[in-house]
């Protein structure tokens, strides 16, 4: 089974991430973002869809994954144990519990990466996620890191 991978594009171009990408063979980019739009250029949902197929990789996003917006919040004060509390509860519901099924999936059968925004994988819940989908699969975790412009 292949590694499981993630990485934040926080303080990156899309460009560095699909380098970064390409050079850890991914074949399946899993947006973890609850809302993937951003005001970095290239890092919402169609655009970047289109440029991670163009570049020879898979791209889905999984709503039910991504964080509510009271822990972005939480996250963006700095309380990154209060954003495991609001992330702990919110993957109770069944919208996460079926998007973390299909995040299995995808990662069973491919070489996937969860992306998200911060880079440092410590205060993003991507790293939740992954740890999730390991306890399922045992897949060891890479966190990879874009390089910073």
């Amino acid at each position: 089974m292949p590694d499981l991978l993630t990485i934040g594009y926080q303080g990156s171009t899309l460009a560095h991430v699909l380098a970064a990408l390409r050079d850890a063979n991914v074949a399946h980019l899993v947006d973890v973002r609850a809302v993937p739009q951003s005001r970095k250029p290239g890092f919402s949902k169609r655009l970047l869809a289109a440029s991670v197929e163009v570049a020879g990789m898979r791209y889905t996003h999984l709503r039910g994954l991504g964080t509510p917006k009271a822990g972005r919040d939480a996250v963006r004060h700095g309380e990154v144990a209060r954003m495991h509390t609001i992330y702990a509860a919110h993957m109770q519901s069944d919208e996460a519990q079926a998007d973390l099924a299909h995040a299995i999936a995808i990662a069973h059968d491919e070489r996937a990466c969860l992306l998200c925004f911060e880079r440092d994988h410590t205060t993003c819940h991507r790293d939740i996620v992954a740890g999730l989908i390991r306890a399922r699969t045992r897949q060891t975790v890479r966190h990879l890191v874009a390089e910073a412009v």
